[in-house]
């Protein structure tokens, strides 16, 4: 399963699903960056250090990000979906078929 970074602002609910499917998932609380108005580039770089995909819903500046460099471990950038499980299980299942996310962007986005 993939090791994940929950950037601050992502839902608790989807995290512990996440969890729940197997997935190894850090939050920026638990990594004691919540709270302290972090900037975007250091999000990423601790993702990076941790060697984690970093998960948002920050998309507009993660993917920004994404373009000027590619080195990271991979990105998923998410629309806000109330439906918390079903969003992990979207998750997962682009997790699944993309089991190395190295320089790569992912979206997920809630169904229309």
């Amino acid at each position: 399963m993939s090791a994940i970074y929950a950037n601050e602002n992502f839902p608790l609910p989807v995290v512990e699903e996440l969890r729940r499917l197997g997935h190894d998932v850090l939050t920026s609380r638990e990594a004691g960056n919540a709270g302290r108005a972090v900037p975007d580039e250091e999000v990423l770089a601790y993702a990076v250090a941790q060697q984690r995909v970093l998960v948002t819903i920050n998309r507009k500046h993660f993917i920004r990000l994404h373009r000027e460099s590619s080195a990271h471990a991979g990105m998923i950038v998410c629309t806000y979906d109330p439906d918390f499980l079903g969003q992990a299980a979207r998750i997962a299942a682009a997790l699944a078929t993309q089991p190395n996310l190295a320089g790569q962007l992912l979206r997920v986005n809630r169904p229309a």
